[in-house]
């Protein structure tokens, strides 16, 4: 990995070598491997730094090496990259501390707009993509087989016997989608009762919930592999998580709540490393493949609801659409959100502090 600029704090500095050292791995021509990042380098014309948010890695994983044919096709370039996958909100502060990477895939806009106040992205990044959003999915409720606790809806994780899962806000992008989902939905429960949004009504529907939870991990990843080793009845997560796993064998059940929201996940790139590093246009050419038929090809293989018009056609069936679906700005747009549930005095921690 490049070398970070000795005016970094020295804890700063050791959080991102930490980072690095334990999640940084490289791929020649696509195909990821073992070894030293300095072995990878010497093996291509040119090194992409990608740092994205944990759930993307299986996805990034195909098509990493499909937009490095590409581009040596184009360019007679052979790319190499170099990959780093953690819960969303510590990837963004890792990239805003000094982990320098060329791209981002992050959970959710918020979390890349931090990249924009830290001077590292430019603020049309919404210009590429889809408004800057390479795929979307909804937060979805993912039981044992045979949904033995009969879930059908967020209401019924507030029952007794009921252990919930969902991962923690303050470092992962997903568990703010999972919060944002069970509070939106609470408020959608008391505007079909009493006619308007009662963010009171919310918030308690979002305690009764949060009395159950299990633990709180800190990436939706981490959640689901807790998930899997048998921690909990049911995992509030991303819907493409759980379609992923049934894929590959696992007798998991899908539920759609009524009222759920729908997630947007942005990538960019991250202008001040790409010119420093002289890769900005490998980095453009990467975020706007994420967009092409071949990339969103493999995120719906991967569970995911493409954003180009032409897949989603192919795969409309796959996606139920809820009744309830609403999306960031029901709940007044990110800025809102923030000051709303995750404030110091916000409505997540209050409940947390059983306030």
């Amino acid at each position: 990995m490049r070398l970070i600029r000795r005016s970094r704090q020295l804890h700063g500095w050791l959080a991102v070598l930490m980072l690095a050292v334990l999640t940084l791995t490289a791929a020649g021509c696509g195909n990821e491997q073992e070894g030293s990042t300095a072995a990878a380098a010497q093996q291509g014309d040119l090194t992409l730094v990608v740092g994205a948010y944990s759930v993307a890695k299986d996805a990034m994983g195909e098509i990493l090496p499909l937009f490095a044919e590409e581009w040596q096709a184009k360019t007679g370039q052979k790319i190499v990259f170099q990959q780093s996958y953690e819960a969303s909100g510590t990837q963004a502060r890792a990239i805003a501390g000094g982990f320098e990477a060329d791209v981002t895939l992050l959970a959710m806009e918020g979390d890349v707009e931090k990249l924009v106040k830290a001077g590292l992205v430019e603020k049309s990044w919404k210009e590429r993509g889809e408004a800057g959003m390479v795929t979307r999915s909804v937060v979805a409720l993912g039981t044992r087989e045979g949904n033995p606790k009969g879930i059908r809806d967020f209401a019924d994780l507030a029952k007794p016997d009921v252990k919930v899962l969902y991962p923690n806000p303050k470092t992962s992008g997903g568990a703010q989608w999972d919060i944002n989902a069970i509070y939106g939905a609470g408020l959608k429960l008391s505007e079909e009762q009493k006619g308007a949004k009662d963010p009171a009504a919310a918030k308690a529907f979002l305690e009764s919930i949060h009395a159950n939870v299990e633990s709180l991990d800190k990436s939706g990843r981490a959640s689901m592999a807790a998930f899997e080793y048998g921690v909990g009845d049911v995992i509030v997560t991303y819907e493409n998580e759980l379609l992923a796993r049934i894929a590959q064998g696992v007798k998991y059940e899908v539920i759609i709540p009524q009222n759920t929201i729908l997630i947007e996940n942005p990538a960019a790139v991250v202008d001040k490393y790409a010119d420093e590093h002289g890769t900005r246009e490998a980095a453009e050419a990467l975020v706007d493949y994420l967009t092409t038929p071949e990339a969103q090809e493999v995120f719906a293989k991967f569970g995911f609801r493409p954003v180009n018009e032409q897949v989603y056609a192919e795969h409309e069936s796959q996606y139920p659409v809820p009744a309830g679906l609403f999306d960031i700005n029901y709940l007044g747009g990110w800025e809102e959100v923030r000051t709303t549930l995750y404030s110091k005095r916000g409505i997540w921690y209050q409940v947390l502090a059983g306030i």
